[in-house]
């Protein structure tokens, strides 16, 4: 037997508090309390630091239940490994603990869509998975995963690994949740930003991946997980997904007060 993979955290400290039990009481201070849970097919989720976008996420995962395995897309913030990196097995530590791969899920999903390569070069120092599950463990202690991390913008790759998602999931009798971790536009005024988010999250409300991808291509939205939340959109539409909504949108001018050069976040539940 080989030695088991783990992946250690890359930004604890910097995107969201080392210690553990200042983690916890942050990440439950976002969980704002909520109504009955989502069992939501699909969701967006912004990835910045917790200062920036914890209270947009923490909405989101207020609203959702989770269930016991979760698929979650990122982009690649750093241009390292392959275009479609996924890990199949060991487990991501957190200053919460562990979170165990789901390789079961991870090797149907390998064999349906070969375009997805092993790859952990990818997902080492890539914030944008690491900083959703310290949510997710909170709410869900015995939670598996399948972390992916896209680093393509080709529309037929993208709506390919959606299609091979939903095959995947529609034969499975429990629901996995598909998370797409994404911010907005980036380093534009608050006024440019929310208009042009306002145009990506139509195209999201009205499950209309083709569409998103038209209009951040068209309209130079620096939406950077918009390859997620295609992939996500096209897997839960084709597992019976009818409607979305927008939980909570937020720049980070509403933290910080400067409007000249924002991020915009959005939360979206799509069930």
């Amino acid at each position: 037997m080989g030695t088991a993979v783990i992946r250690h955290p890359a930004v604890a400290g910097k995107f969201y508090p080392k210690d553990p039990r200042r983690l916890l009481a942050d990440v439950q201070s976002y969980l704002s309390p909520a109504a009955e849970p989502i069992p939501a097919l699909g969701c967006v989720v912004p990835h910045a630091g917790y200062m920036y976008s914890g209270h947009v996420a923490g909405a989101v995962y207020a609203a959702l239940g989770i269930p016991a395995r979760c698929l979650v897309l990122c982009p690649n913030h750093t241009g390292m490994g392959t275009p479609l990196a996924i890990m199949s097995e060991g487990s991501w530590e957190t200053p919460l603990g562990e979170v165990t791969i789901d390789s079961e899920l991870a090797r149907a999903l390998m064999q349906r869509f070969p375009l997805l390569s092993e790859d952990a070069t990818a997902h080492l120092a890539e914030h944008a998975i690491e900083v959703q599950l310290p949510f997710l463990q909170a709410k869900r202690r015995d939670l598996r995963f399948v972390p992916i991390a896209i680093g393509t913008r080709q529309f037929d790759a993208l709506e390919g690994l959606g299609k091979a998602i939903g095959e995947v999931l529609s034969q499975l009798e429990e629901r996995v949740l598909v998370l797409a971790s994404s911010d907005m536009n980036h380093y534009e005024s608050d006024v440019v930003t929310r208009g042009k988010d306002r145009k990506a999250i139509e195209r999201i409300l009205a499950l209309d991946a083709a569409g998103l991808y038209a209009v951040v291509m068209q309209e130079e939205i620096s939406m950077c997980g918009f390859g997620p939340t295609v992939a996500m959109l096209t897997a839960v539409k084709a597992l019976g997904a009818r409607k979305a909504d927008l939980i909570r949108y937020a720049t980070s001018g509403d933290i910080f007060g400067d409007r000249e050069m924002v991020v915009g976040y959005a939360g979206i539940v799509v069930a």
